[in-house]
């Protein structure tokens, strides 16, 4: 049987919110949704985002025109962006643990990009855990544990092995397709 498709995701990427709001309705079947550190992605790689860039104002323009197109809310970008993402990246880890990774993942986007709300503070990250009923105090718990930090460092590290440059990217067998704008193809090669 084939392995299911990987949805790689950092919550920092305005690009991965966009994919994140409609990958499991434009894939024929759910994939696995796999939180990974786009910063250490990029170290792998030797270059940095476009939101450090000239490009941060058209890119940030883009964002904002694709939610607009698929109806999604008015993109609020938090303040500082890109900021420290993880705390939440470690939760969204934890969330693996209880099947709740894409209920928490998706909380956690709007509190991001919705909401205007800094990924960075421990106390919106809870708020996203409360959405999903993941209890505050376990999540607290679960983002200083080593197995956590362990698995989320080791996600990465199998992304970047399988040639993962960037989120968000959908990993069919041996093709990963980067950026949101590319779902239906991944859609297409799956079937």
């Amino acid at each position: 049987m084939p392995e299911r498709p990987i949805f790689y995701f950092d919550l920092g990427s305005p690009y991965s919110y966009l994919a994140a709001e409609r990958v499991n309705s434009t894939l024929p079947e759910v994939p696995v949704w796999q939180p990974v550190l786009l910063g250490a992605i990029f170290r792998a790689r030797g270059y940095s985002s476009w939101s450090e860039t000239d490009e941060r104002e058209a890119g940030m323009a883009e964002v904002e025109r694709r939610a607009r197109e698929r109806g999604l809310p008015d993109i609020r970008w938090p303040d500082p962006w890109p900021g420290n993402t993880l705390t939440a990246m470690r939760a969204a880890t934890f969330a693996q643990q209880s099947g709740r990774t894409v209920a928490f993942s998706l909380a956690a986007f709007r509190q991001a990009f919705a909401g205007g709300r800094d990924l960075s503070d421990v106390d919106n990250v809870l708020i996203a855990a409360a959405a999903c009923e993941l209890h505050p105090r376990a999540v607290l718990t679960g983002i200083e544990m080593r197995s956590v930090k362990d698995k989320l460092r080791a996600a990465t590290d199998e992304a970047i092995a399988r040639g993962v440059t960037g989120v968000p990217s959908i990993a069919v067998g041996e093709q990963v397709f980067w950026g949101d704008d590319r779902l239906e193809e991944a859609a297409g090669a799956i079937r």
